[in-house]
């Protein structure tokens, strides 16, 4: 989820509010999303994503991502390795997250699967204190190179741990997932107690799920076409967002359409962007592009959102029973 900076003066800030990085393309960020689509399909999968956020605001939102996962089917089990990382602003604010996940497949009937899920992440937040410019440093003269403001620790690492459950058939899915259990340190200064330290991570709860309508190829239609919808809602302490949207996919084109934003839900941020996306999709290799149209007031300021994501699907042997396969999109 975006990053919101309360600025009580020109040069002074005074807090700083940060939820995590934000995709819209989520489901080719599977593993971001939840660790119960660990090893969710037969093949093993790379993906790669990236997004750049706001880019006329100067020194916006890069986040990318690299992320690798396999299923392994003696133990029906799903094992995968996520590396991530988010920069903003002139001092180079960072967070770097490596992350392990598991997944669990149980057959609950001949239609329905259920699959929890657990990630183990190692997460550090960086900086570069010394590109920042402080009020005390500027004067008619010309800026000063020293400041009155404490020198903090450079980064901080911590350690997370996030869980979900997954239900889906072959046509629904629906599941649930808890970031951020540990509630991970992300100041750069020491706090003697967790009840004085502003900058740990609260809980982030995700709900998200859908359906997948196919229809069959004739003589007329060799290709069969199909079309999703599906959605996304987090809640992460004040903040709420819903993504909700629909697939188009007639191989090897996919479209997509989403909309950002909670309606007639009273609160800020209730209206957030539009989103297309076009994807290009093959048997071992998909590659989406996605532009984020800000509807929100900042909508004349921020040049939207870029999002590109590739995922590439290779086997190392074969199954002797074809695993059963998760509907969601791909994008």
């Amino acid at each position: 989820m975006k990053k919101y900076i309360i600025i009580l003066s020109i040069f002074y800030i005074s807090q700083v509010y940060s939820q995590d990085p934000q995709f819209s393309q989520f489901y080719s960020n599977y593993l971001y999303l939840a660790p119960s689509f660990t090893g969710l399909t037969e093949n093993n999968r790379l993906s790669m994503n990236y997004r750049n956020q706001w880019p006329e605001i100067p020194n916006g939102f890069v986040t990318y991502a690299v992320s690798f996962d396999k299923y392994f089917e003696k133990f029906r089990s799903g094992l995968g390795l996520i590396v991530m990382q988010d920069e903003a602003g002139s001092g180079k604010l960072r967070l770097t997250n490596i992350g392990l996940s598991y997944s669990f497949d149980f057959k609950i009937t001949n239609s329905w699967h259920i699959r929890p899920g657990m990630g183990f992440l190692y997460t550090e937040r960086g900086i570069n204190f010394n590109s920042l410019l402080w009020s005390d440093q500027i004067s008619v003269t010309g800026n000063s190179s020293s400041t009155s403001e404490l020198n903090p620790m450079d980064n901080i690492g911590d350690i997370d741990f996030s869980a979900s459950v997954l239900g889906y058939s072959d046509i629904f899915w629906f599941g649930f997932t808890i970031d951020h259990i540990l509630q991970p340190n992300q100041s750069f200064y020491y706090y003697e107690e967790d009840d004085e330290n502003p900058a740990l991570v609260p809980l982030k709860f995700s709900f998200y799920g859908g359906t997948k309508m196919i229809k069959n190829e004739s003589l007329l239609r060799p290709i069969p076409t199909s079309f999703q919808i599906a959605y996304l809602f987090k809640a992460q302490k004040q903040f709420r967002q819903l993504d909700i949207g629909v697939y188009w996919h007639r191989s090897p084109i996919v479209l997509g359409f989403w909309y950002r934003g909670i309606p007639l839900y009273k609160e800020v941020f209730n209206r957030d962007a539009f989103t297309i996306l076009a994807g290009y999709k093959l048997r071992h290799l998909s590659i989406g592009y996605s532009y984020d149209f800000t509807m929100s007031k900042l909508i004349t300021s921020t040049g939207g959102s870029h999002e590109v994501s590739m995922s590439y699907y290779f086997k190392t042997k074969k199954f002797k029973r074809k695993p059963k396969m998760i509907p969601c999109p791909d994008f």
